[in-house]
Order: structure tokens, then sequence, then C-alpha cells
């Protein structure tokens, strides 16, 4: 047993260190407005860390280009195939979702001026990045342990030192601080600690998993539509605005149930996607404790809402009616990989989930 527990912390360990080291290939163009040189420069070649946000890759790609651009003030942003790119979203899971057929490198256009605030929140580089991802650090916190005390309550000095850990990609840095937040790891025999373990635990102390209630596991979902006669992905429509995508935050609950030996993904899926899963779909989403929770996290001052993910979010009921009624699960994607349906949800949970502690999910829905 002690052997077999080593072997799986074993995996775990390098799991998470190739979800550390995983980078997209990008080629990144100047838009043709904003070149004030003849001839215009050359392309930017560069690695984008999945877990990292294009706003971080600003300084490196303005240095290449700063030669050439017009005078003004900066407003930095990105797109592909004429789709803005939405800042918060890590990249590898842009990459996943809009390359139905990975495209090495990825071909991106980077924008100077004319930042296109009616589709994008604004985004002041850095700092904007590091307060998504504390927000969304909140609200995992919120979802796993019932409160985001544990997240509120960190040292500015840990704040910045977690934040520096994961621009630099230093996992062994992240471990150290990280751990102390008591966000992890997901079991499945939290379910059945026996109530002492709450009764030894101080109040003043955060829960975690394994506390004596069940986990839930924070999941971020992106559905996006194709064709349902498609037969090879490669030939799917660019996404050409992101009213055709539905961004979904759905926290999964673990429940046991007699006779499964373990969560699957494709189980976690039905259960947090059951408009597309089920036999007959519902035509509106499953809004059961397990499979809904709002964007920010009610009852709970310390949490800061969403605001920009709302003022953003495209996802709403009638469309994922309208998907439900005439859809079916082509491909999911996580961390780029296409998972076997078989495998154990949590530990997709524990060793794909990003550094925010949310599992992102791609899911590709055929529509007629």
């Amino acid at each position: 047993m002690a052997e077999r527990r080593d072997d799986e912390a074993a995996w775990s360990a390098e799991a998470a260190r190739r979800v550390w080291g995983g980078a997209v290939p990008l080629q990144v163009h100047l838009h043709d407005a904003d070149v004030t040189t003849l001839p215009p420069p050359p392309p930017f070649l560069t690695l984008g860390p999945r877990i990292g946000y294009f706003p971080l890759l600003v300084p490196i790609i303005k240095a290449h280009f700063s030669s050439t651009l017009p005078p003004g003030i900066d407003t930095v942003w990105f797109e592909y195939k004429g789709l803005p790119l939405k800042w918060y979203i890590p990249i590898g899971v842009l990459y996943d979702l809009l390359c139905a057929d990975p495209e090495r490198p990825w071909n991106l256009t980077v924008h100077f001026r004319r930042y296109p605030s009616e589709i994008l929140t604004p985004c002041d580089g850095e700092d904007s990045a590091k307060w998504s991802y504390m927000n969304s650090l909140k609200e995992a916190a919120f979802i796993i342990t019932g409160n985001s005390k544990n997240v509120m309550n960190m040292s500015q000095a840990d704040q910045g030192a977690l934040w520096q850990s994961i621009m630099k990609g230093n996992l062994d840095r992240y471990m150290n601080i990280s751990t102390r937040l008591k966000l992890g790891p997901f079991e499945e025999d939290c379910l059945v600690r026996t109530s002492s373990v709450e009764g030894q635990q101080s109040s003043e102390e955060p829960e975690s998993p394994g506390s004596g209630k069940p986990c839930r596991v924070p999941v971020r979902l992106y559905v996006r539509s194709v064709q349902q006669d498609l037969y090879d992905l490669e030939d799917a429509v660019p996404v050409s605005d992101w009213d055709s995508i539905s961004y979904i935050n759905r926290p999964f609950e673990v429940r046991k149930e007699e006779g499964r030996s373990y969560i699957s993904l494709e189980h976690a899926l039905k259960t947090l996607l059951p408009e597309f899963f089920s036999s007959k779909a519902s035509g509106t989403p499953d809004d059961s404790e397990h499979a809904q929770t709002p964007d920010s996290a009610p009852g709970d001052p310390d949490v800061t809402p969403r605001s920009c993910q709302k003022v953003e979010s495209t996802s709403s009921s009638q469309q994922e009616a309208d998907m439900a009624n005439k859809g079916k699960v082509k491909l999911v994607r996580v961390q780029g990989i296409e998972l076997d349906m078989d495998i154990p949800f949590l530990w997709v949970a524990n060793n794909l989930k990003n550094p925010e502690c949310y599992v992102h999910i791609c899911v590709y829905v055929g529509i007629r």
C-alpha cells in the first residue's frame, strides 16, 4: 500500500511539472495599422506558458516592435483570426478553445492602439492579470472550503511571492506557499470522515478537503459549438465572436454512489452539463446545488465579485438551451489533452488544475 502511494505521489508530481512546463509556441505579428516603418518588422517568436496570461508577455513583445510603433499611449491587445482575445483566460485554455486543430506556431496579431473596449474589459497589464488571478483564487477557496479567509489572510509578501512563482513558472516556490492555503488535494475518502475530525478543527482555521464535508471542485467550462457533421476538426469554422462561446462556472460536488468505484470524467461532465449529456435535452441548465454556482460568492464579504468576467460573460440559459436541443459533445480538452472519458475525475482535478485551483475544461459541441 505504501509503495502504491509513493507511485501515485510520483505520478502526481510529474503531472504538475508537465502542466507548469507546458507552453504554446507563438508567432506574433504586428497589426498593419501600427506599422510606421518599411520594411515592416518580422513577427516575434516566443513561448506562451499555458498557465500564464497574455498581459505578462507584453514587455518582451513591445520591446521587439518598439522601433516601429506610432506615437501615443499603448493599449495592447491580441487577436486571433479577427477575434479579440480575453486577457484573463489562461493562454493554454484560449489555445485549446480556439484552435480546434492545434496550430503550431499559433499565429496571433498584436495591437498597440484602438483597444476594443466594447468587447474586452480594461487591462492595465500585469496589475490586472494579478488582480484577476487573486480574485479567482478567492473564488476557488470559497467553493472548496466555504470561505475565502485563507486567501484573504495571506500576507502581502506571500501574495507577491505566489504571483512571482506563477510569472516565473517556479512550481517549487508555488507549492511552498500554496500548501498553507489547504485547498487540496481532493480525496474521495473525504466523504466518509467522521464528525470528530470537524470537532478537532478550530473554528478560525479554514476547512480543507477531508474535513468531513463533501469535496467541491472549482470548474470552469468553455462550451464551443462546431458543425455536427464535421469529420475533421481542422475544418471547423473559426470562432468569430464570443457570443458563440458559453463561459460557465459550475463547481462539481463529489458524491459517492453505491456500485461506483470512482467518479469518472464522463460522470462529472454529465453532472456539470446535463443539457448536453442527457438522453433527452432538458432545454435549460441544471441549477441543482452540486452543478451550479453564481459568478461571485454570496454571503462572503471578502470575495470580490468577478465583475470583469461578468460584464463579458456570454453564456445564458437561452443560449445553452438552444445548443442543448440540437447539440452533442464531440471533444473534451483539459491542458491540451484529449482525455479518456473514463479517467478518474479527481485525478484530473488534482493534477491538471491551474494555479488558481480551477479545472478549465474546453468542450466542443456539434450542432446541426
